[in-house]
């Protein structure tokens, strides 16, 4: 018997068939190449932590390696990550920060002296802010080492850390990115909350 391939179910099957070994290989696919992008991934988390610390350009395994050397433990309370740190002999904590832009989501990791209250180095991320407007709280490692030695609290234990159009407070406040107010805005609040949480958790230990 011949087959008819124009008739309705042999293109039906034809096609099922064909959906089904695409799916196939592209579940092989992604299964092979699964570990590669889950040690990509934590490379990536590794070299913006280090970012936090001020040590950048640095190769993929200088990264792991400064990584291993700086990291003493990672640490988990109340739901709150942050990592325990030591740099040129100097106790530090680093800690991980969400928060709200302009068109998605932004993030950070802070690093902060043993004081609990000196800003020892910042880098912020994003997944959606506009090119050379928002998405510079990422690309602009000048503006992200404007935090450096910024203070997270006033003298009366007020969270004081914030990103504002007009610096009154050189002790805490950092310029806002031109032409990205509400991106800014973002990076302030997330500093205000996340900070303030990981300070009072830290402090009553």
């Amino acid at each position: 018997m011949k087959l008819n391939t124009n008739s309705n179910s042999y293109i039906i099957a034809y096609s099922a068939v064909l959906v089904i070994i695409v799916a196939f290989l592209l579940a092989f696919v992604f299964q092979a190449l699964k570990p590669m992008q889950d040690a990509n991934v934590a490379l990536d988390l590794k070299k913006q932590i280090l970012y936090s610390l001020n040590i950048r350009n640095l190769s993929d395994a200088e990264a792991e390696a400064k990584y291993a050397e700086v990291v003493k433990e990672e640490s988990e309370k109340d739901g709150l990550k942050y990592y325990n740190v030591e740099v040129d002999g100097q106790q530090k904590y680093v800690f991980p920060l969400k928060g709200m832009g302009l068109w998605g989501g932004i993030s950070g990791f802070i690093s902060v002296n043993d004081d609990l209250n000196t800003i020892y180095g910042a880098y912020f991320n994003h997944e959606s802010e506009t090119a050379g407007l928002g998405a510079e709280i990422k690309d602009s490692q000048a503006w992200q080492e404007k935090f450096q030695n910024k203070k997270i609290a006033d003298e009366q234990g007020n969270i004081a850390i914030a990103v504002v159009k007009k610096v009154e407070n050189p002790a805490s406040e950092v310029d806002c990115i031109t032409g990205a107010t509400l991106t800014s805005n973002g990076v302030s609040d997330m500093l205000r909350d996340g900070l303030k949480k990981y300070v009072e958790l830290l402090k009553h230990e």
